[in-house]
């Protein structure tokens, strides 16, 4: 993947444009995010005390953002907001089933405490779908990037309909 600024991996200095491996990248993120995220769930919907939801997963995601920009690059970015501001209710809809795991909903809440879990919801399946077009070579080659998306998009949403069959 080529950088779109420099950054410092483990010591090392990559410069913006080069190439910097994927395992450098994206097993730290998805385990990060995925702890971050679950503590942003669990304090925002466990009743910690909203300022304290906001500090903590605000602080993280304008990280998260820094590196995104880094990373990917503003364009990359700039789209990952779009899409998730068109599909909001979706985003919402996902957030509504995993609190239903726990016995509660999104109407539970008032709006302000479901800013953080959506963000990191919105980081996370950004970050899957890029690690997805570099394990596959795709993020060069359109082909075989519209067939990795096409079938990042199909898989999701087989999940999803078998999990609402399930009834989970």
């Amino acid at each position: 993947m080529k950088l779109q600024s420099d950054i410092t991996i483990n010591g090392r200095v990559y410069a913006a444009g080069r190439d910097v491996p994927a395992l450098a990248i994206y097993p730290f993120f998805l385990v990060h995010m995925a702890a971050f995220g679950a503590s942003g769930f669990f304090l925002a919907y466990g009743g910690a005390p909203i300022e304290f939801v906001f500090m903590h997963g605000g602080i993280a995601i304008l990280v998260y953002v820094v590196f995104y920009l880094a990373i990917f690059g503003r364009d990359e970015v700039e789209w990952m907001f779009i899409n998730a501001g068109i599909g909001i209710f979706g985003i919402v809809s996902q957030i509504d089933w995993i609190l239903s795991l726990f016995g509660r909903h999104v109407g539970d809440y008032p709006w302000y405490v479901h800013v953080i879990p959506v963000l990191y919801f919105i980081l996370y399946t950004f970050l899957l779908r890029h690690a997805l077009l570099d394990l596959f070579g795709a993020r060069q080659d359109d082909v075989k990037r519209a067939k990795v998306e096409w079938g990042y998009v199909g898989g999701s949403l087989a999940a999803y309909a078998l999990l609402h069959v399930l009834g989970v």
